[in-house]
C-alpha cells in the first residue's frame, strides 16, 4: 500500500529488483591495471635496460650467475670422452694404415697373376698379337676396399683355371675400445673365445670346367676351345699349425671329414689333414714346402675343400664347390712381408696345379665319394622324416576337420553318444597296448 501512496503523490518509482540483487556483496572487484614495466630513472640508470622497457637484471648476467664449481660433473666426463674419441680415430687410422700396407707389399704380384685386380673391373693387361703387355700399374690403395672399420677386402680376377679370388683382412676394433678390451679380456678367460688377432684369409675359387658358365664371353670366342680343361677331382686337403688345428677341425664341417697325419716333408708345427696320404704325396711340392717353412708361425692354414664351411641340412648344400683358402698373420711393416709373398704366390698359382695334378686313382676317389653318399644319406633319412611328419600332421589336420564337420550336423544327444563311442575306442586301445607291452 505505502508504494501505491507513493505512486500517487508523483514520488520516483523504485528499480526493479535484478535477479542478482542478493549476491551484491559477491560481485567481484575490478581488476587492477598492470603495474608499468617501465623502471623508475631515479633508481636504475639508463643505461642498464634493455629493449622495450625490459630491465637489464641479473638474470641477464650468466657471468653472475653461474660459477666454475657449477661444472664439476661435465669437467669429470669430457676427459673421457675425449679419450675415447682419441682411441677412435688412432685404431680407425692404425687398421687403415695396416690394410694400405698390405696393398702395397701384394699388389704387384696379384698385378703380374690377374689381369683385373681391384673393384674397378678395368683389365689392366691386354693380350693383343698372343703377347701379354702390361697397361696399367694398379694403385695399391685403390686395391683396398673398406667394408668396416676392422675388415678391408680386395678383389681379383682374370686368369686361367682360376675364377676369382676374395681377399678378406680381419683387424681387431682398436677403433672401439670397450670392445677392444671386452674380447680380449673374454679371450683370456675362455678358451673358446678367440684371441682377437691381424690376419687376411684369401679365398680362390677354382673354375672347374664351368668357364663357359661362368665367363658367357667366352662361349662366342673360338680361342676358348684351345684352353685346356680345369676340371680337377674333388677333396679335402689341408695343411695346418698345430697351434690352430682344434679350432681349425671345430670350426669347419669340410675338416672334420679328415684324418690328421703328420708329413716327414713338413717343418714339425704343421700337419696335414687330408682324407687320402696320397694326396699329400701329390699336392706337397718343393716350392710349397719351402714356402711354409718361410711363413713360419705368421702361416695359418691352407685347405683345398669342395665341401660347405658350414654343416649342410639340405641335400642341395652338399652341391661340391671347390676352391681353396689360405690364412696367414698380418706382418708389422711392408718390409715383413717378405716372409709370406712366396706363400702367396703359391696360394695363387695353386689352381694350376690342381688341375695338372688332382687326378687320383679309382680306388681312392672311391673312398671319398662313400664319404660324401653316406652324408647325404642321412641328409636324405633327414628329409624323408621330416616329409612324413609333415604328412602325418596333414591328415591329423584333415581328420579333425571331418570329424568337427559331423559334429556340427548332429543333435545334442548324437553328440554325446559320439563321445561316448569315441572315449570307449580310446580305452581299448590304450589297453591293448598296455597288454602288449606286459
Amino acid at each position: 500500500m505505502a508504494g501505491v501512496f507513493k505512486n500517487v503523490f508523483g514520488s520516483k518509482p523504485a528499480a526493479p529488483a535484478g535477479p542478482d540483487d542478493d549476491f551484491a556483496d559477491f560481485v567481484e572487484a575490478p581488476n587492477p591495471s598492470p603495474a608499468s614495466l617501465v623502471a623508475d630513472t631515479t633508481t636504475v640508470p639508463a643505461a642498464n635496460t634493455l629493449a622495450a622497457g625490459v630491465p637489464f637484471t641479473k638474470w641477464y648476467r650468466v657471468w653472475e650467475r653461474v660459477s666454475p664449481s657449477d661444472f664439476q660433473q661435465e669437467a669429470m666426463i669430457l676427459p673421457f670422452i675425449l679419450a675415447i674419441l682419441l682411441v677412435h680415430f688412432w685404431g680407425a687410422r692404425k687398421n687403415r694404415r695396416r690394410a694400405k700396407d698390405w696393398a702395397q707389399a701384394h699388389t704387384l704380384v696379384l698385378q703380374k697373376e690377374f689381369a683385373v685386380v681391384g673393384f674397378d673391373g678395368i683389365p689392366r693387361v691386354s693380350t693383343e698379337g698372343g703377347d701379354s703387355v702390361e697397361v696399367e700399374l694398379v694403385n695399391p690403395e685403390e686395391v683396398m676396399q673398406e667394408k668396416s672399420a676392422h675388415e678391408f677386402t680386395a678383389y681379383a680376377s682374370g686368369r686361367q683355371n682360376v675364377a676369382f679370388v676374395d681377399v678378406t683382412l680381419k683387424m681387431p676394433k682398436r677403433y672401439n675400445p670397450v670392445t677392444y678390451l671386452v674380447e680380449y679380456a673374454a679371450s683370456f678367460f675362455f678358451e673358446t673365445w678367440e684371441v682377437p688377432s691381424e690376419r687376411y684369409e684369401a679365398l680362390l675359387y677354382a673354375f672347374d670346367g664351368k668357364e663357359k658358365d661362368l665367363v658367357p664371353v667366352a662361349a662366342n670366342d673360338s680361342s676358348s676351345l684351345k684352353v685346356p680343361p680345369s676340371a680337377f677331382d674333388g677333396f679335402i686337403w689341408a695343411v695346418v699349425h698345430k697351434s690352430h688345428m682344434k679350432k681349425f677341425r671345430t670350426d669347419r664341417y669340410d675338416a672334420s671329414m679328415t684324418f690328421t697325419k703328420d708329413n716327414p716333408k713338413l717343418p714339425p708345427w704343421v700337419t696335414v689333414m687330408t682324407e687320402s696320404a696320397e694326396i699329400s704325396d701329390i699336392l706337397l711340392s718343393t716350392e710349397l714346402i719351402k714356402a711354409i717353412e718361410e711363413a713360419g708361425s705368421d702361416f695359418e692354414y691352407l685347405i683345398v675343400t669342395d665341401q660347405p664351411l658350414d654343416k649342410p641340412t639340405k641335400i642341395e648344400e652338399t652341391v661340391p664347390r671347390k676352391r681353396v683358402q689360405l690364412s696367414v698373420n698380418l706382418a708389422s711393416s711392408v718390409a715383413g712381408y717378405a716372409s709370406t709373398l712366396p706363400l702367396f704366390t703359391q696360394f695363387l698359382r695353386f689352381g694350376d696345379r690342381l688341375v695338372a695334378s688332382a687326378h687320383f686313382r679309382g680306388e681312392v676317389m672311391r673312398k671319398i665319394r662313400n664319404a660324401r653318399e653316406e652324408e647325404i644319406k642321412k641328409l636324405r633319412r633327414l628329409e624323408e622324416e621330416d616329409k612324413a611328419e609333415e604328412r602325418k600332421i596333414a591328415a591329423e589336420k584333415i581328420k579333425k576337420e571331418e570329424r568337427d564337420r559331423l559334429l556340427r550336423g548332429m543333435t545334442a544327444d548324437e553328440q554325446r553318444k559320439f563321445l561316448d563311442r569315441e572315449s570307449q575306442k580310446g580305452q581299448r586301445k590304450s589297453m591293448k597296448k598296455y597288454s602288449k607291452r606286459g
